[in-house]
């Protein structure tokens, strides 16, 4: 017995074995599941990332039911980045067809909600998008608002659940603060929350009272310590610039540092693994970073020329992320870690980033979740232990809220 619960344990921290995992629409036609979307009306929220295990996507499913007369695929409507994710972040979307002639409509371009005059056409709003993770990626903005619109039309919503990559346990973070509300941030969760997106639609609905007529479609097989590694799905880039299964914990170390647009992150070239500029000294950083204020990560110096934005061509210093261990790897730790550093080493420069940011600052804070972490990067000489313990009484909060709200399927120790 003893030796069973040490191999489980180690199966759990380590990741190393891969466990097969059922998505939501690898299980939405089977019996339990096939009612909510037969001889219906549906409309499909989905992109390039909705897929099934045989690589199908989402919508050739959908329209192959449609064409066994299974369902009645009336609309499609795409995020950012578009259905195939060809547009970079922020991008206008125009809508578009199938190649079957269904409309797409896009929920990136004159409006981010699905239209009423849609809606009523539908009988059932099915959702189907892999997320990262993070507050700040807006596919689950998306979402809540298809779910506001669709509880006004009294349509019902099917989320068609996907993985967290980082873990159904990691949770870290600032804690949105209402008046930051946004596109990029529109529920108080941690910026790592540590909810599947059947999981986040439930609490949409539970704590914002929006009323939809929600049905999950869970995974199965999925447990709540697994990362996206040891679930043996395969990871389709969920963005152009999140192209690996790995990227997603360096979206949440370094993507909310480049918002300071003074910063290369990597894009195009080592997305989020990099913190460069012309006038960096990476050794310098390193030596500093490598003392052991966070663990499971190694800071190596390293020389870029950025392939694209603000430093395009321009030789860079600075330091490239090395994952050594992922069970201790922490990425807020790691940003707060780098944000202590540049305030140690360039204070002058972090104060000029912020000053150069006056027309784009709002966004900062939207994107952070709080204007705290500005004045603790301005008013502290060594401002990690405060970013760290930034918020811990509203994530104890957040996480006795959330209890509620998670699928008891998913439990460690569960069965499905």
């Amino acid at each position: 017995m003893m030796i069973r619960w040490c191999v489980l344990i180690a199966w759990m921290w380590c990741g190393v074995l891969v466990a097969h995992v059922d998505v939501g629409i690898d299980r939405l036609f089977q019996p339990e599941f096939r009612s909510l979307v037969e001889n219906k009306k549906v409309g499909l929220i989905t992109n390039h990332t909705g897929i099934n295990a045989r690589f199908e996507s989402t919508l050739t499913i959908f329209e192959r039911a449609h064409k066994d007369g299974i369902l009645r695929l009336t609309a499609v409507f795409a995020p950012e980045h578009g259905l195939y994710a060809a547009e970079g972040a922020g991008r206008y979307v125009e809508d578009q067809k199938t190649q079957t002639g269904i409309p797409i409509y896009s929920l990136h371009g004159v409006t981010r909600r699905p239209a009423q005059n849609v809606l009523k056409k539908l009988d059932v709003l099915v959702y189907d998008i892999q997320d990262i993770g993070c507050r700040s990626y807006t596919y689950t903005t998306t979402l809540f608002y298809a779910m506001e619109e669709a509880a006004k039309a009294n349509l019902p919503v099917v989320v068609l659940d996907r993985p967290n990559p980082l873990g159904g346990t990691y949770v870290d973070g600032p804690v949105l603060e209402d008046s930051y509300r946004s596109f990029v941030g529109y529920v108080r969760v941690p910026y790592c929350h540590g909810m599947t997106v059947g999981e986040l639609a439930r609490f949409f609905n539970g704590e914002y009272k929006v009323g939809c007529r929600l049905s999950v479609v869970p995974m199965n097989g999925w447990r709540r310590w697994m990362r996206f590694e040891s679930t043996g799905l395969p990871w389709i880039p969920t963005s152009p610039n999140v192209p690996e299964v790995s990227t997603p914990w360096f979206y949440a170390t370094t993507g909310l540092i480049g918002e300071l647009a003074c910063f290369c992150i990597g894009g195009g070239y080592f997305p989020f693994k990099i913190l460069v500029t012309p006038w960096f000294d990476g050794k310098k950083m390193a030596k500093l970073l490598n003392r052991g204020i966070v663990e499971g990560v190694h800071f190596q110096p390293i020389r870029v020329k950025p392939r694209i934005g603000l430093y395009q061509g321009k030789l860079c210093d600075g330091v490239f992320l090395v994952v050594t261990d992922w069970t201790k790897y922490n990425p807020m730790q790691v940003l707060f870690a780098l944000c202590d550093c540049i305030k140690q080493l360039y204070p002058e420069k972090l104060r000029e980033a912020f000053s150069n940011m006056k027309k784009r600052i709002s966004f900062f804070y939207s994107l952070v979740g709080t204007r705290a972490v500005h004045d603790i990067l301005m008013n502290e000489s060594e401002p990690f232990v405060s970013l760290c313990c930034l918020h811990r009484k509203e994530r104890e909060a957040f996480l006795t809220c959330r209890r509620r709200y998670l699928l008891p399927c998913y439990s460690n120790f569960g069965t499905q």
